[in-house]
């Protein structure tokens, strides 16, 4: 699976086979997450680098705006109700 994008990086980078395909499926993995799942995981990302809820609803907010494919605008009660159910 992706075997252009794993020889281009092959030939592009000092990866070998191997680890070329590991990034590619991490890569892919990570867009793969659905919005509540990043919006959880960069919430408690955020928190445990100490910021509060306003500047961390704000940040991942804006973080957003540059997924692969941006969900549709959410508002600050549709964010937290991810984070807090």
């Amino acid at each position: 699976m992706h075997d252009e994008l794993v020889d281009h990086l092959t030939r592009s980078t000092t990866l070998n086979r191997g680890e070329a395909l590991r990034v590619v499926q991490d890569v892919l993995a990570y867009f793969d997450e659905t919005t509540p799942e990043f919006v959880r995981r960069r919430h408690r990302e955020l928190q445990a680098q100490g910021l509060v809820n306003t500047e961390i609803f704000d940040r991942i907010e804006a973080d957003l705006h540059y997924r692969a494919v941006a969900p549709p605008e959410l508002t600050l009660r549709q964010l937290r109700r991810m984070v807090y159910g």
